[in-house]
């Protein structure tokens, strides 16, 4: 089969003809439709970031497909059927497991970091983890739901507790922060998008959003104003400490603050401030397996944007193509697929 692999930092993905893998006890093999683009592989790629397993590997870790062979002892599943599958995979007998909380299981195995990912023709995925991917949902537009779409899902819903009638405000409107537009738009929120892009805002306005602002000196007194005191919930999609540190600066009392974006630096809060206000400073990464079916219900039923999410696609032939365009930062890019 063709495949992406990676090698090293600063070295262009190169396309090569790898082994087909078999798929073990209670695994499938997945012939793959679609990968989403993802900074994370741009982290390994132009950042240094390590792989947990050494290169070359295949990346890629937001996948579509259809079943095309079963294991030993699956059952459930039958070849063609169209799946999506998580970034993620669990291990189901850890005390996070067992306790709701796979999406930060203490034996996670990454697609595309631990084990080879899906930037090839196929991939290899333990049938546990796989979830049905309903027919009106395009399988290779939906290939983003597996993370870009369920990280803000469970973000939002899980760990900002976001309700019917919250002010919410998304700092970044990225890839991550569209969706966290539209997630807390879904769960019922008046939404405050934040950008230095003008596009960016632009595209916050379509996915939901009912006020957008570039960044100034008074930002935090606009978002107080447009929000009767402040967010119940703000949510950092960059990753940045100074960004982190003005979303704080925007919450009411008894708010919350999401770090989504990943950053390695220090950042400083006001203690008194969390004591006396019970503020909440909450970290969030992936998202349970059990919140897909719903997540998936919502795209089934319109209620969650993906087809729009989609602006560039490209064969995996011109997957550096794919990558160059994201490290431009384009500002017409939400978010680009790799089609098998």
């Amino acid at each position: 089969m063709k495949a992406a692999l990676f090698y090293g930092p600063q070295q262009p993905l190169r396309i090569e003809d790898v082994n087909v893998p078999s798929p073990g006890r209670g695994e499938v093999l997945v012939k793959v439709r679609a990968c989403g683009v993802c900074h994370t592989d741009l982290h390994y790629i132009d950042h240094g970031v390590p792989t947990f397993k050494t290169p070359p590997i295949i990346l890629g870790h937001e996948v579509s497909g259809t079943i095309e062979s079963l294991g030993e002892g699956v059952r459930g599943f039958g070849q063609g059927d169209r799946v999506l599958v998580p970034p993620v995979f669990t291990c189901g007998a850890c005390e996070m497991c067992r306790t709701g909380r796979e999406n930060i299981c203490a034996n996670m195995i990454m697609l595309g970091n631990h084990v080879h990912g899906a930037y090839a023709e196929y991939v290899v995925a333990p049938a546990k983890d796989v979830i049905p991917l309903p027919p009106e949902i395009d399988i290779e537009k939906g290939s983003v739901i597996s993370d870009a779409v369920s990280t803000p899902f469970h973000a939002l819903l899980n760990r900002g507790r976001v309700r019917p009638g919250d002010k919410v405000a998304v700092f970044g409107c990225g890839g991550l922060g569209l969706n966290a537009v539209q997630v807390a738009k879904a769960l019922g929120a008046f939404v405050i998008g934040v950008d230095v892009i003008p596009k960016k805002l632009e595209f916050a306005k379509n996915f939901g959003a009912d006020e957008v602002l570039t960044p100034s000196e008074d930002i935090a007194k606009k978002i107080r104003k447009l929000s009767g005191g402040g967010v119940h919930v703000a949510v950092d999609a960059v990753g940045n400490p100074s960004i982190m540190q003005t979303a704080f600066s925007v919450l009411r009392t008894g708010g919350k603050l999401l770090i989504m974006g990943y950053s390695d630096q220090n950042v400083t809060f006001n203690a008194g401030r969390i004591m006396f206000r019970e503020l909440e400073i909450a970290g969030t990464l992936g998202c349970p397996p059990y919140l897909y079916p719903r997540l998936l219900e919502l795209v089934r039923m319109g209620k969650i944007k993906v087809d729009e999410l989609v602006t560039h696609s490209f064969p995996l032939e011109r997957i550096n193509d794919a990558f160059a365009l994201l490290r431009a930062g384009e500002e017409s890019l939400i978010r680009a697929i790799v089609t098998m």
